[in-house]
Formats: structure tokens, C-alpha cells, sequence
């Protein structure tokens, strides 16, 4: 045990160092000038590299989303007509192809399938593995057009979507993949065109090992906050988390770039001291997360009592080369980027620790959030503090020289009803639609639990299961799929047309609230609470909390 406290010290600690390097880096990778071979690239596939403005910019986004779902779903239903396919797995059905291009167009991951048993090889490298640079590229192309538009003054330009997109990939993404991927594969990750391997058990009965690409698709699906494993169990399986040390860099490879993009957003505003209240703000909450998870994680757990057990820990569902205590890590650190990726059964932790990874994304994983797509989701709540400090003041709400205005205050309203009208609608749909309740391996406040987690996953871009909920029905898919589609845009395209907006205004200086420092990183953590928690404190109350009741009473 004294060595997984000293993992997550470890961990924490090499965040708090690595962050602000890879933040700079980003910064330059993203703007410096076009070289020539990213002119003849763009070139020719038919772009240019001139600075957009809003309307091309989200038009570009709209494009390359459709286009993706298309040919993902293409993919999916023909792949048992298509090569690569040397197990001869069927076509997926429309609903579960649909959902499956949702969710990795939209850089979720939500997986209604079990990936070794259901997709070809070539459904696995070209489909999903591409999809993973792209859609994580497409969050970081979106989070630096934002930090242009708040940055910027008196121009309608936001850069160039398509230099981003490109630039993101080749130059961030690609390279920390292919270290990471190779760096797993000396820890005995397979990567391999093979399709399966026969192998003879201690029994002496053969069995067929699923084989693949497996390294290089967990390396981005950790560094690009999506999360969707070449296993169905994910980073619970052997082949795709061997060991001890594959565990400690697979899960800070889910923090990394998230963290980074704070510093990032730094170097645009020229506010450091203000990027560093924002850090250590979000960090504060994931220790405060961290402490409480882990601490539930290795309470005894009171169905063992009376056992006469020397260990009464929440160690089922866990596996046992990492523990409670790095199960409970990974949860919280998976939850609060949106990655969704899972080294555990959530499902079964402890009551309180189940609660608390699922209230991570309820806050909409804010603290770091997703590979671009956390930074902008954060700043929702910065804009709405400063304009709830400004009111309380008597101030013009103004941020970092911009003034927030009737315009940016209704589409930070927009983004904010994401969540809560997302899940709760949905889930309610869903809960009340015919035959829908198949879905469900357990009931009362536990079935509760897991109903809105799947819709909360789904609509928080996050991707991670509760477990004990059969998500691969039409309606389901297709609900799920809805809350990916509004997850991932119904707050990325307000963030934009709000960025747009103050990109136009010149900057004033003098009278705006102080954005930096303990005042300002407590009344932030106070809005993301009291704003984003409330919302679904019933709901909470019907689900893990009456569960805890009833157990401990």
C-alpha cells in the first residue's frame, strides 16, 4: 500500500512539473508560421492557410464531423465485406454502428461493443484509431481558437482551423503517441498485425488470444482524452495494461495534455499569475477528489463484516496487481478529463467512491477536462464568476480587458443548460420508453446509479461505463448518441461564438475584478459547486446517496 501513496505523489508532482513545459510547447507548435510543407500539404488537399473567421471556422468543424460519422459508420456495417477482417466478424447493426461514430467523431469513446469480439482489424486502425487523433485534434484546434478570440482585439479572425487541426496532429499528438506506444510495447503491449493467437493453457485447453494494434491505439486513446479501448474490459485487461509501471503511464498520459492546456491558455493572455490560480484551483479539486475516493476505496467494506476477514477493502472488481488505492486514482483522474478509460470496474467501488467519480463528471469534468475540450468548458464558469462578482461589486463585468456583455452572458447560458438538461432529459426519455429497462442488471437506487451514469458519460464526452448496464439497444444507442452530439458541441460552439465576439473588442484596462490569487480561485470554486452540483443533487439523492442509506442503516 506504501507504494501506490507513493505512485500518486509520484504522479502528482511530475503534473505539477510537466505542465507548464507542454503548455509552452503547445503555445509555439501553434503559432509559429506556416512552414512550406504544411502550405503544399494543405495545399493540396485543397485549403489554404489564411486566418478564418467564425462562420468558416465552425462550418470547417461541421464538415469534418458529418464526413467522419459517415465514413465510420461505412465502416462499421461493411466491414464483413471489406479486408482486414481475417475473424470474419459481421457488420455492426445501424444503431450500434451509429453510436460508435458518434462517440469517436465526438472524442468520447463510449463503447456499446466489446471491441476484440466485434471489429476487424481494419475496423480498429483505420476506423477508430484515426478517429482518435482526429477528434482530440479538433478539441485542441477549437480550445486555441478561443484563447485567439479572448486574446485578440478588433479583429474577426480566430487563425485557421484546418493549420490547427494539422499541426495538433503531426506535431503534439503523433509524437507523444508514438513514445508512449513504444514505451508500452516494452512493457509487453502487443502491436501486431496478427489477428489472434493460439495459445495452450496451464489446463492443457487451447484458447484463441485476441491480438492487434493494441499500443498504438491505448497511446492515443490515453494522450487525446478518448478513452475507448482495444478491449471491452479496457485498461482492466492484461494484454492492454500489464504492468505496474504501463499503469502509471497510461494514466498520466490522461492528464498531461489536459493540465498542460491551462499554461497554454496562458502564454495567449499574457497572464500567468492568473493561469496559475486556475491550475492550482483545479488541482485543489482533484486532490480534494483524489483523498475522498481513495480514502472510501480503503475503508473496510461493511458486507465483509462478520466474515472474519483481515482485509475488508473494496477490492472486489479491482485488479489486484494495482490496488484500491490506483484504481481509485485512475477513476478520478479519467473522470475529470473526460478520458473515460477505466483500470477497474466502477461499478464496483464503494458506494461513496462510485459517487464520487460519477460527480466528477457531472461538474462536467471541468478540472482539467478533456484535450481542449476542458479549458473551454472551464471557461464558462470563469465568465459567469466574473459576472456574478462584477454584479455583487457594482463593476462592469469585465475579463481580462473584454466586457462581458447581454450577448456572451445568453450563450453562457446555452453551454451551462448542456449537462443539466442533456442528462436528465435524456435519461428521462430513455427511462420512460417502452422495453427500455433491459437494459439494466440491477435495480433500485443502484439501477438508478448506473441509468445516469451511461447518460451522464455520454453527455460529458467522458465514455467510461458504470458497468451492469447493457447499453446496446436501438434506443439507447441512440439516445446516447444524441447526448455525445450535445455534449460535445452544445458547449464548444457557444465557447466559440463567444470568443468571436470579444476577439472584436478593443481592450480596456483599469476596473476589472482581479483574476488571480486565493479570492478569486475560491469564489470560482464556489460557482462550479453551488451552479454545476446542485443541479443534480436529487437525482444523487435517489441514486448513491439512498443506496448508502439503506446499506449503513
Amino acid at each position: 500500500m506504501n507504494g501506490s501513496f507513493m505512485a500518486i505523489g509520484l504522479f502528482i508532482v511530475l503534473v505539477i512539473i510537466l505542465a507548464p513545459l507542454v503548455g509552452r510547447y503547445m503555445f509555439h507548435v501553434f503559432e509559429r508560421h506556416p512552414n512550406t510543407v504544411e502550405v503544399r500539404w494543405l495545399a493540396r488537399c485543397g485549403f489554404d492557410c489564411q486566418e478564418q473567421g467564425i462562420g468558416e471556422y465552425l462550418k470547417a468543424i461541421i464538415a469534418l464531423t458529418l464526413l467522419g460519422i459517415l465514413l465510420l459508420m461505412m465502416l462499421l456495417m461493411g466491414q464483413a465485406s471489406l479486408p482486414g477482417n481475417p475473424l470474419h466478424f459481421s457488420g455492426l447493426s445501424w444503431d450500434l454502428a451509429f453510436n460508435t461514430a458518434v462517440s469517436f467523431v465526438t472524442n468520447t469513446n463510449w463503447q456499446s461493443y466489446s471491441g476484440e469480439l466485434q471489429l476487424s482489424p481494419l475496423s480498429q486502425t483505420v476506423g477508430l484509431t484515426v478517429q482518435n487523433f482526429v477528434s482530440a485534434a479538433v478539441g485542441m484546434a477549437v480550445a486555441i481558437a478561443i484563447f485567439r478570440g479572448i486574446s485578440n482585439q478588433s479583429t474577426h479572425k480566430l487563425g485557421n482551423f484546418w493549420v490547427d487541426l494539422t499541426r495538433g496532429v503531426l506535431f503534439i499528438l503523433l509524437p507523444l503517441a508514438s513514445i508512449l506506444a513504444i514505451a508500452l510495447v516494452g512493457q509487453g503491449v502487443p502491436e501486431t498485425l496478427s489477428a489472434s493467437h493460439e495459445v495452450t493453457l496451464l489446463s492443457g485447453v487451447k484458447s484463441l488470444v485476441h491480438m492487434g494494434d493494441v499500443a498504438s491505439q491505448v497511446a492515443i486513446k490515453q494522450l487525446g482524452s478518448n478513452g475507448g479501448g482495444f478491449y471491452g474490459s479496457n485498461s482492466s485487461y492484461p494484454l492492454e495494461n500489464p504492468t505496474q509501471l504501463s499503469n502509471f503511464l497510461e494514466c498520466f498520459a490522461i492528464i498531461l495534455l489536459p493540465a498542460a492546456m491551462i499554461f497554454t491558455f496562458g502564454y495567449y493572455i499574457r497572464n500567468h499569475k492568473h493561469t496559475r490560480t486556475l491550475f492550482i484551483t483545479m488541482t485543489a479539486f482533484l486532490l480534494v477528489w483524489l483523498f475522498v475516493t481513495v480514502g472510501v476505496e480503503l475503508a473496510p467494506d461493511p458486507s465483509l463484516h462478520g466474515l472474519g476477514l483481515v482485509d475488508t477493502q473494496h477490492w472486489l472488481g479491482k485488479e489486484s496487481r494495482f490496488g484500491p488505492a490506483l484504481t481509485a486514482l485512475w477513476g478520478v483522474v479519467t473522470t475529470a478529463t473526460s478520458n473515460g478509460s477505466v483500470n477497474g470496474m466502477h461499478d464496483s467501488m464503494s458506494i461513496l467512491g462510485g459517487m464520487m467519480v460519477l460527480s466528477n463528471m457531472l461538474l462536467g469534468s471541468l478540472y482539467y477536462g478533456g484535450v481542449g475540450a476542458g479549458i473551454y468548458g472551464l471557461l464558462v464558469y470563469i465568465l459567469l464568476t466574473v459576472f456574478i462578482a462584477g454584479l455583487m461589486s457594482g463593476r462592469t463585468p469585465d475579463y481580462l480587458g473584454k466586457r462581458i456583455g447581454a450577448y456572451e452572458i445568453k450563450w453562457m447560458i446555452v453551454a451551462m443548460l448542456v449537462m443539466p438538461l442533456g442528462v436528465l432529459l435524456l435519461a428521462s426519455i430513455a427511462w420512460l420508453w417502452p422495453g427500455s429497462h433491459a437494459a439494466m442488471f440491477s435495480h433500485g437506487a443502484h439501477g438508478i446509479t448506473e441509468w445516469l451514469y451511461a447518460y451522464t458519460s455520454a453527455v460529458g464526452d467522458n465514455g467510461s461505463a458504470f458497468a451492469g448496464f447493457g447499453a446496446d439497444m436501438p434506443i439507447h444507442n441512440v439516445l446516447l448518441a444524441i447526448g455525445m452530439l450535445l455534449g460535445r458541441f452544445g458547449i464548444m460552439f457557444p465557447m466559440l461564438l463567444i470568443a468571436a465576439k470579444m476577439a472584436q473588442q478593443p481592450k480596456t484596462t483599469g476596473g476589472e475584478l482581479p483574476v488571480s490569487g486565493p479570492l478569486f480561485g475560491g469564489l470560482l470554486s464556489s460557482v462550479i459547486i453551488v451552479v454545476g452540483g446542485l443541479s443534480f443533487l436529487p437525482v444523487l439523492v435517489l441514486g448513491p446517496v439512498a443506496e448508502y442509506l439503506m446499506i449503513h442503516g
